[in-house]
């Protein structure tokens, strides 16, 4: 009755957990046919469960954890807080139809892959142009759609969206090329995909202020000093701190950056 009320006689997709299947679904099915005299729904998803640390969520043990709770951090079950994009990239790992185990181990590893793509695609406007391409893009950009027709294969999606990120550092390390028009494409199916089908935002902003740059410059400088006279302790303290606070450090051939996430 809701559904014909709010969304007609046929809608594309109907989503619920696979504990609905039968006998929810099938009875809704049924009803609809008799009343309606066509089917509902063009395309069903079923999504499997979500569990906490291997275990399934429950009020009763205390074995859950609310959304808002994840964000903050105010739990005694993950590590620290995790934004809503770096837990939204985290779920997109596992197909819908698999289980999902929430761990801190889990949100972390995503977390930095998330990272990982965001500033990749902050690099996307200092990509120079070529006179030539040497990456096909057109095959790349068609196992992206390849992915989602394939029954919203999220995880497929992701590792061919990690494969833009090699494109990325390939063609600023002038590795790769790109012409002009495979690099507007190579950009706007990145954006597409990235924000648009996956619904990620940009949390990884490169900080302005001239202040905040000027110490995480010299804490770089110290954690170098550190590094070179092999004072790995306190080189990988200065590191983890500034990771915690949200700035994260990329050691590379020309020295370290940082962003903020």
């Amino acid at each position: 009755a809701m559904s014909t009320k709010y969304l007609g006689k046929t809608f594309d997709i109907h989503g619920g957990g696979m504990d609905l299947k039968f006998p929810h679904h099938e009875c809704e099915i049924a009803q609809s046919k008799v009343n309606n005299h066509v089917n509902p729904v063009n395309y069903w998803m079923h999504a499997n469960m979500l569990i906490l640390n291997g275990q399934k969520m429950s009020k009763s043990t205390g074995n859950y954890i609310l959304p808002n709770e994840i964000f903050t951090g105010e739990n005694t079950i993950l590590s620290k807080p995790f934004s809503p994009s770096a837990t939204r990239f985290f779920m997109f790992q596992a197909n819908y139809r698999s289980i999902l185990d929430f761990t801190s181990a889990g949100l972390e590893s995503s977390e930095k892959g998330y990272i990982k793509l965001i500033e990749a695609i902050n690099k996307l406007d200092k990509i120079e142009v070529a006179s030539t391409s040497t990456i096909d893009i057109k095959t790349w950009k068609q196992k992206c759609y390849d992915a989602m027709n394939d029954d919203f294969n999220s995880p497929v999606l992701i590792a061919q969206l990690f494969e833009a990120v090699k494109y990325v550092n390939l063609i600023i390390e002038k590795k790769e090329t790109l012409f002009i028009e495979d690099l507007e494409e190579f950009k706007l199916t990145i954006h597409t995909f990235v924000f648009e089908v996956l619904g990620l935002q940009n949390e990884v902003k490169q900080d302005s202020s001239d202040k905040i740059n000027g110490v995480v410059e010299m804490l770089i400088k110290m954690r170098k000093e550190a590094r070179d006279n092999k004072d790995w302790l306190m080189s990988d303290k200065i590191r983890d701190e500034l990771a915690e606070l949200g700035i994260h450090l990329k050691d590379g051939k020309e020295g370290t950056t940082f962003s903020v996430n």
